[in-house]
């Protein structure tokens, strides 16, 4: 990837369509009125609530249920800012309200059988939910049977972390009640898997933590990988602001966890045995449960779609968004989510009215902090070609390696602005 102006890609804005109506002919006698189509969404996450919400404006006549078990969403996206310390947890949580203001019908529940013959969504209890088109946003699954020793259990004594929520709250307390001079350890898996740098900015975050609180500790990650997101980036950083308080060990020099002893707090190597005070084990990931037991993954564990409209390529008429697709060179971000909930929202709404889709353009900005004050990026425009979806060259890049501190400074407040204006987007 190309380098290019990180000032001017942090201030670009990815802007949807004009909104799309369906006029009525005028009849001269009276005729029985049509049912207006109906869109169901599974999951109110960046990409389905994204997708819930650009439906209802690209046509209001489209009857649009959103089906998710809660009333409200954790994001995410800045939830390592919990793990420093500088964010709570009702900071990253944002309600369906509007979304339901906005005429969007949210059902409380875990949609639990898709049947495509019939179009419908079953819950645990009550009616079937019909639908005409159906967009499934679950996000991911952790895959407690990938590496022996780590199950749901032992997640809640090492915990992973990687679904915001009571796992962020449980691993910021490990780290609170950590002595100092402890070592926290991190495994990282194999791509691909929910934002690949993720693990890097989390391991800056608990630094910064450590650096304050318990300056003696430190923090070992075992890496599944031999490169990763932002590398030389995140290693600069790493050592201007912690020194030595960070060791990263590749896969080529026995970073690949193999089995894990939760009573023991050890993770081991195919050579080593690394005992931690605080453990946080990001395990492989798949696809949401309802897309795999629908049938919609293949054998990756994640679901191909048309890189157009992302529709299902194993069940017409679903369409797959975020983290469950498989998008090509497009990341498993949020930004990434929120693009794809976009153009998905106006191929179903083109697609129901017996139009064609319309060829999309993806786009994906990913902001880390390695300290407060101190922000990196990287960003791509991407499109449809013969292969799937692809980065348009010389579109994006990331953050120069060499830019001054107040270049830095300036990206951690993008990454704040990015923040409050894509949750505004998709909650607001």
């Amino acid at each position: 990837m190309t380098k290019s102006n990180v000032h001017g890609l942090s201030r670009r804005r990815f802007v949807a369509g004009a909104a799309a109506g369906i006029g009525l002919a005028g009849f001269s006698r009276p005729v029985r009125a049509q049912a207006a189509p109906r869109v169901v969404v599974i999951g109110g996450g960046f990409g389905g609530a994204t997708a819930a919400k650009y439906v209802r404006m690209f046509d209001p006549a489209i009857q649009v249920t959103m089906i998710d078990p809660a009333r409200s969403h954790i994001t995410c996206p800045f939830s390592n800012y919990v793990l420093a310390g500088f964010r709570t947890m009702d900071s990253i949580t944002h309600s369906f309200i509007n979304l339901r203001a906005n005429g969007v019908t949210q059902v409380l529940g875990t949609a639990t059988v898709i049947d495509p013959v019939a179009k419908t969504v079953r819950l645990a209890v009550g009616d079937p939910i019909p639908y005409d088109r159906l967009i499934v946003s679950p996000g991911i699954d952790l895959r407690f049977d990938a590496v022996p020793g780590y199950d749901e259990a032992a997640s809640e004594k090492i915990p992973h972390a990687w679904k915001a929520g009571a796992q962020t709250v449980l691993l910021r307390q490990q780290l609170e009640s950590m002595r100092d001079g402890g070592v926290v350890l991190m495994s990282v898996p194999g791509n691909p898997y929910r934002c690949p740098p993720g693990p890097y900015e989390r391991a800056a975050m608990i630094a910064h933590y450590l650096k304050a609180a318990k300056p003696r500790s430190k923090i070992l990650i075992l890496d599944s990988k031999e490169m990763f997101s932002k590398q030389p980036l995140f290693q600069d950083g790493w050592k201007a602001l912690y020194g030595d308080m960070i060791e990263w060990v590749p896969a080529s020099k026995d970073g690949i966890v193999k089995r894990v002893d939760a009573g023991a707090m050890t993770l081991h190597t195919d050579f080593a045995q690394h005992k931690g005070d605080v453990i946080n084990f990001i395990a492989p990931q798949w696809a949401g449960a309802i897309a795999r037991s629908a049938g919609l993954t293949n054998q990756t564990g994640f679901c191909p779609v048309d890189p157009v409209t992302f529709e299902s390529t194993v069940h017409r008429g679903i369409h797959v968004i975020g983290d469950s697709s498989i998008a090509g060179a497009l990341p498993k971000s949020g930004f990434a989510a929120n693009s794809e909930g976009k153009v998905c929202a106006m191929a179903v709404v083109n697609l129901l009215k017996g139009k064609p889709a319309e060829a999309p353009t993806y786009v994906n900005t990913c902001y880390s902090l390695v300290g407060p004050d101190y922000g990196i990026s990287v960003a791509g425009v991407y499109k449809p070609g013969p292969q799937g979806i692809v980065e348009v060259p010389n579109s994006g890049g990331t953050s120069p390696r060499e830019a001054p501190l107040d270049a830095r400074k300036a990206e951690a407040v993008f990454a704040e602005g990015w923040y409050r204006s894509i949750t505004a987007d998709i909650y607001g």
